[in-house]
């Protein structure tokens, strides 16, 4: 006899990173004929419909994001707002807690999903509800920064930099570790309150010893060892989704990017994107794309404008454009990065390594080059170029983690070469992994996996 089908509540971080991945994992669920109440800021909704695959089965719940002092008025994302500002969206998302309370008393739902609302699992507690904190980062990261030991510690918020370079107890790689300046910046964040007086650590950590389960979109193809250090160390399930490969989008690449990437031969070109929040410093924005130009290949990049820039073309190197016209492109707005992907003329993915983005790359035929910018890039970039060697990382200064356009080329072209030694290897693994996540059914069982053992938490 088949399981009774479930009733879930999705509320995650009022980002669109966030949002769309559990917009996604929603879709994933839907169906196998689950239910689900979409959490989700008012006027986000519609952002968002298009994507509802089954709205027979998924419903959008808006809810009133209420207004924080120190925000804009009608802010309720954090792409209405700039990076400083992002704890005062946590601080209105905390605020909404006894609408929340009020939404699940009446919708009765058997598991509500979330992440940054540390209050979450209590309050599900109370009303007889099991709670799943899903990840949209990596298993890498989570335990690398929120062991018992990170948080429990001596030091816990004021570790050292030394402490952070180097990987907790029983951690399963100690190849995965953080140069001086990004260990510089972790120090940093553990001291980040990160809405009202919460540490942004121990917001998540909160969450981690209170939910009754873990969740991440990723598989034990990619993430195994961590998966199992996670499991030991907070003694609960952890349960995969799988990557979640998109659904091929019904729309066709707009003809602007067919017709150019259709005028070179299979292969040959560099994409290079950094997500919808990476915004670079203009010396870095340059460097980047001297690099690219100086490895001689042509090249989309579809980056945001840097610091202090209204757009791309402003920012641009002196005489950059001539020289790259007609092989190079520099594209500020926003781009059909899947679609890009597939196209059979892009040869090599310049990223900064968000999972989301990692994940369309390793299912087409793109070679990596790792970028990461911050927090868990950083991570996925060591689990991509150390342990599982799909890609080669960027070069960056130890201690003030800058890039140069000649660590840029050599890093493009170590991927690209046929003859680089290095290159070959790396591109037998990445086409070794690529296969075996398209494989039969991989995804299905992950999927089917995850519901069970969704259910097998209601027992």
């Amino acid at each position: 006899m088949d399981a009774p089908h479930l009733h879930i509540v999705v509320y995650p971080w009022f980002a669109l990173g966030h949002l769309i991945p559990y917009l996604q994992l929603s879709n994933k669920l839907a169906k196998e004929g689950h239910k689900i109440s979409f959490f989700i800021p008012r006027k986000t909704k519609a952002k968002l419909e298009p994507f509802n695959l089954y709205p027979n089965l998924i419903t959008f719940i808006p809810i009133t994001v209420p207004h924080v002092d120190g925000l804009p008025l009608g802010a309720e994302t954090t792409a209405d707002v700039p990076y400083s500002l992002f704890p005062h969206i946590m601080t209105a998302m905390d605020l909404t807690e006894n609408d929340i309370e009020h939404f699940l008393h009446d919708l009765k739902p058997s598991i509500v999903f979330f992440d940054f609302t540390h209050w979450m699992p209590k309050l599900t507690r109370r009303l007889g509800i099991k709670s799943v904190q899903y990840f949209i980062v990596s298993p890498v990261a989570i335990g690398y920064g929120c062991s018992h030991e990170r948080q429990q510690g001596i030091g816990g918020s004021n570790l050292t930099e030394a402490q952070l370079s180097v990987p907790p107890s029983g951690y399963p790689d100690s190849s995965i570790k953080l140069h001086v300046h990004e260990a510089r910046a972790m120090a940093l964040r553990r001291k980040w309150k990160f809405g009202g007086n919460v540490l942004f650590y121990e917001r998540l950590y909160n969450g981690l010893i209170g939910s009754d389960a873990l969740g991440f979109r990723t598989c034990r193809e990619i993430d195994g060892p961590f998966v199992d250090y996670l499991e030991k160390e907070f003694g609960k399930p952890v349960l995969l989704s799988g990557i979640l490969i998109p659904e091929t989008p019904t729309s066709a690449l707009d003809k602007k990017w067919a017709t150019w990437l259709g005028g070179f031969r299979a292969g040959s070109v560099i994409y290079c994107a950094f997500g919808s929040e990476c915004i670079l410093k203009q010396e870095q924005f340059q460097e980047l794309l001297l690099g690219l130009e100086q490895s001689g290949m042509p090249f989309l990049a579809a980056l945001k404008p840097p610091m202090g820039f209204k757009s791309v073309e402003a920012a641009l190197p002196d005489g950059f454009h001539e020289r790259v016209e007609g092989k190079g492109i520099v594209e500020g707005g926003w781009i059909q990065q899947q679609l890009i992907l597939e196209h059979p003329s892009i040869g090599c993915f310049v990223t900064h390594c968000g999972r989301g983005s990692l994940s369309e790359a390793l299912v087409n035929q793109c070679q990596l080059v790792l970028l990461p910018h911050e927090g868990d890039h950083i991570f996925n970039a060591r689990l991509m170029s150390n342990n599982l060697k799909v890609g080669v990382e960027v070069e960056k200064g130890e201690e003030d983690g800058l890039f140069t356009k000649e660590s840029v080329c050599k890093a493009v072209r170590t991927v690209m070469d046929d003859d680089n030694e290095t290159g070959r290897e790396i591109r037998a693994n990445k086409t070794k992994l690529r296969q075996l996540l398209l494989s039969n059914n991989l995804e299905t069982s992950y999927i089917d996996t995850f519901c069970e053992q969704l259910q097998a938490l209601l027992k």
